[in-house]
């Protein structure tokens, strides 16, 4: 299994290692993981972590790289006796592997274009969209998070519907914490497709304050300036996990999600969710949501707003958000990819 050590791919690849009942290597591309990161590693039984330094897709600078990376990965591959591929970046799928090879797509530059409205790719990065449409064509089987993300993969890149597994997350300890009368949104609040303004402007509507977790500037640059959000930038687990046991209400206005799995972790922790109408939303979680149409900040500050003045349905809400969650764990994600491996094995037998 391939992963990178600075996004949510990390915790993905730890928890569905420690929930199969197989021998996983672990192998890791991008920047070299934390003393906390190879410690979690290391604590998950039948894992074995590779640090290979080779670049990440979305941090390369062309296609030689990624191409070179996924030579690397296959002769990996190949030295350990792998039975099946399972990768974590569908461009990674480029290269000769003689196992079955599963491609998994999180979220992907393309299918966020998409979602943006932008049009056609900078010409200046279509390269990347372009090699993951190849990987996924390529690969035995498509995985996606959700069957709405899996729609939306299917329509950018002409290939097959894709399978849809669930991500799965193991709730996060909680500490003992009074209420608060408020609103909470987590994200990287830098990116357009979660729709910062909106929560802005519906928080300059409430008469209660509306804490927003996460980076205003991106990596590359990108930067957002909130005017009526109470910013505390990214925040470590314990932290956040801080604010979640308050069991605020909590809001995404995401225009576009694969999954959302700070929405997993706020219903998790038994908090009310108010969530844009999208259809990745609707299908996690109709009937433990309140859903408001994209871009309507009055009607999310309204949808907050009743929650905030009605304890009793407040809790409700939370109680039903909770209750969902359970069916996102990772022993149901190991499930559902461990199904699709040992297919793939015995047709390759059969074949």
């Amino acid at each position: 299994m391939t992963a990178d050590a600075v996004g949510g791919v990390w915790q993905y690849a730890l928890e569905l290692a420690a929930a199969l009942e197989a021998q996983v290597t672990l192998a890791l591309l991008g920047p070299a993981p934390d003393a906390g990161q190879r410690a979690a590693a290391v604590a998950v039984s039948g894992l074995r972590l590779v640090e290979t330094a080779l670049p990440l897709d979305w941090l390369a600078s062309g296609p030689a790289e990624v191409l070179e990376a996924a030579a690397a990965v296959a002769r990996l591959a190949a030295e350990i006796g792998a039975e099946v591929v399972h990768l974590n970046a569908p461009a990674l799928a480029l290269a000769d592997y003689g196992v079955p090879l599963v491609a998994v797509n999180h979220g992907c530059l393309g299918t966020w274009w998409d979602a943006a409205g932008k049009g056609p790719v900078d010409p200046a990065l279509a390269w990347l969209p372009e090699l993951i449409g190849q990987g996924l064509a390529r690969a035995d089987r498509v995985v996606t998070p959700t069957s709405a993300y899996a729609e939306a993969v299917a329509r950018r890149y002409g290939v097959p519907l894709p399978a849809a597994v669930h991500n799965g997350r193991t709730p996060m300890p909680l500490p003992d914490a009074t209420g608060f009368d408020g609103a909470v949104t987590v994200g990287r609040l830098w990116d357009e497709v979660k729709d910062t303004a909106t929560l802005d402007a519906a928080a300059a509507l409430l008469d209660a304050p509306f804490v927003a977790i996460g980076a205003t500037r991106a990596p590359h640059g990108a930067a957002v300036a909130p005017a009526h959000l109470r910013l505390t930038g990214a925040l470590p687990a314990a932290d956040l996990a801080g604010w979640l046991a308050r069991r605020p209400v909590f809001v995404s206005a995401a225009r576009f999600e694969p999954f959302g799995l700070a929405v997993l972790e706020a219903a998790q922790a038994g908090c009310p969710l108010v969530l844009s109408d999208i259809p990745t939303f609707r299908e996690l979680w109709d009937g433990a949501a309140t859903f408001v149409a994209p871009g309507d900040a009055p009607g999310l500050a309204a949808a907050i707003a009743a929650l905030l003045a009605d304890p009793v349905a407040r809790a409700a809400h939370g109680q039903a958000a909770q209750v969902r969650a359970r069916r996102y764990t990772p022993q149901a994600t190991a499930a559902g990819m461990t199904a699709i491996y040992r297919d793939l094995v015995a047709r390759k037998a059969a074949a």
